[in-house]
């Protein structure tokens, strides 16, 4: 799917009643906060936070960075925005542990807490 594709009308509403990332920009849900690995990982604009899953995503082409991951910048569905990216293969053993994971940026998303207040 091309990145520049407009893609608002596929944004899927879920996680309704669950802690949730949703995009800065559009508000679209990225993932469950149960999703998140780790919070100690870098992106290109700050902390990046490796994650299990992601929804309402679309990728862009595969490349190699740096030699040792083959990856695909994440983009979000609602706003078109680069939010990270998806680690399709790792070359070295010590970072298998990535593949199949997604990287978003923390300055692209906002956690939902959805709490709820007793009356």
């Amino acid at each position: 799917m091309n990145p520049s594709t407009d893609t608002k009308n596929q944004v899927v509403s879920v996680f309704q009643d669950h802690p949730r990332f949703i995009c800065a920009t559009c508000s679209a849900v990225l993932a469950l906060q149960d999703e998140l690995i780790s919070k100690s990982f870098s992106g290109r604009d700050g902390r990046g936070y490796l994650m299990h899953s992601a929804v309402n995503v679309k990728l862009g082409e595969k490349e190699d960075r740096t030699g040792v991951h083959t990856v695909a910048d994440v983009f979000c569905v609602g706003c078109n925005d680069r939010i990270g990216w998806y680690y399709h293969k790792a070359a070295d053993q010590s970072q298998k542990y990535k593949e199949g994971k997604y990287l978003l940026e923390r300055e692209k998303m906002v956690k939902e807490n959805n709490w709820k207040l007793d009356n």
